[in-house]
């Protein structure tokens, strides 16, 4: 793959798959929804006509966007007329699928659409590192999920599909460089489109304080998984080594790093930030029914939806190769067995931050 390429949120080529695997990610929701419900209660509200807008930065198929959109409306709802307009715009790069996005807030009971009145749902097609929607114009935004994805693979991973469990200094330093820069962006940015005094809710994936960024048995049974199907003739070792994530996790000093030395960037602020460790809700669930394959099948339906396609790209053909079905069919039970032999609860580090642009004429 050409380091140029953007690959920010790999697509799944499985729609149904990335739905019931959103399922996971919805654990570390709650902590962040509630910092968006006292985002949504403090930001300053345009005059009428002028809609209400809020931004979904990183949408996917929209499952992940619903609790917290629709908490953002009701409260909204509750400071001005119930006619009055609001406007979601849900952004994701072009190669996003689009028709799950929408088919999410038309079908799914949980949709805003079917909630509220005079609210108006619309897309951005294009990444977030550069600048999508007008200056000024957002009063609140959502991200969940994205911002640990890069904009390139800045260099092959040949020892692990995930930077932070490689053993190589070289390939670690280009990819904390590149998670800086994209970060740098992305805040820059949203400082432009952020209204006076609105604010932006992150939900990202954080480093563990080892260095680490979890998750460390799954990836290290993708690995295994890889290594058998060049055992076995699927793929080449060549096209194994070119398989990695282009994923990054940040401790706090790299969230903090833009704002540095004042405290202020883009006029934004960091009014809070916090590091947790989300539920594996999978683990759960099996110190419950103790069944093991079950545990396991879960794990890597998620690993699927979230990671394959990335790997499948690193294909001779790309994910167009004649053979990316088969690969991704039999990496998934292949990564299946491996974590079923030895179930273990997952680490999921995350963060929560909360970004505030100042008012008009504050210090």
């Amino acid at each position: 793959m050409p380091e140029s390429s953007f690959v920010v949120r790999p697509q799944p080529m499985d729609s149904a798959t990335y739905s019931a695997s959103s399922r996971l990610q919805a654990a570390g929701l709650q902590p962040a929804i509630a910092l968006f419900e006292d985002a949504a209660r403090s930001v300053p509200l345009p005059r009428a006509p002028q809609p209400i807008a809020i931004a979904d930065y990183g949408a996917a198929n929209g499952y992940n966007s619903l609790l917290p959109v629709n908490t953002a409306i009701r409260v909204l709802r509750g400071r001005t007329r119930s006619d009055r307009a609001i406007l979601v715009v849900h952004t994701d790069v072009a190669e996003n699928d689009f028709s799950a996005l929408f088919a999410t807030l038309v079908d799914d009971p949980d949709s805003y659409l079917k909630k509220e009145q005079a609210v108006f749902a619309s897309s951005v097609g294009r990444s977030f590192y550069q600048q999508i929607l007008p200056s000024n114009s957002i009063a609140l935004g959502w991200s969940s999920w994205a911002v640990h994805w890069l904009s390139r693979i800045p260099m092959p991973v040949p020892d692990h599909v995930q930077v932070s469990y490689s053993a190589d200094d070289e390939v670690r330093r280009a990819y904390a460089r590149q998670a800086a820069e994209d970060w740098h962006e992305f805040v820059a940015f949203r400082g432009r489109e952020l209204a006076p005094g609105g604010r932006l809710v992150v939900l990202a994936m954080a480093m563990e304080p080892d260095g680490g960024s979890g998750y460390r048995a799954a990836f290290d049974a993708v690995v295994a998984g890889l290594r058998r199907l060049v055992d076995d003739g699927v793929i080449t070792a060549e096209e194994a080594r070119r398989m990695s994530v282009p994923s990054m996790a940040r401790d706090e000093k790299d969230f903090r790093a833009p704002f540095a030395p004042s405290g202020r960037f883009e006029g934004l602020s960091i009014e809070h930030l916090e590091l947790f460790n989300a539920e594996d809700r999978f683990w759960a669930q099996y110190r419950l029914d103790n069944d093991a394959s079950a545990f396991a099948a879960k794990w890597a339906g998620f690993l699927r939806a979230a990671i394959f396609p990335s790997l499948a790209a690193a294909l001779d053909g790309g994910v167009g190769d004649a053979r990316a079905a088969g690969f991704v069919e039999r990496l998934e039970a292949l990564v299946a067995t491996e974590l079923a032999g030895g179930p273990e609860p997952m680490i999921i580090p995350l963060a929560k931050l909360v970004l505030a642009k100042r008012t008009a004429g504050s210090a």
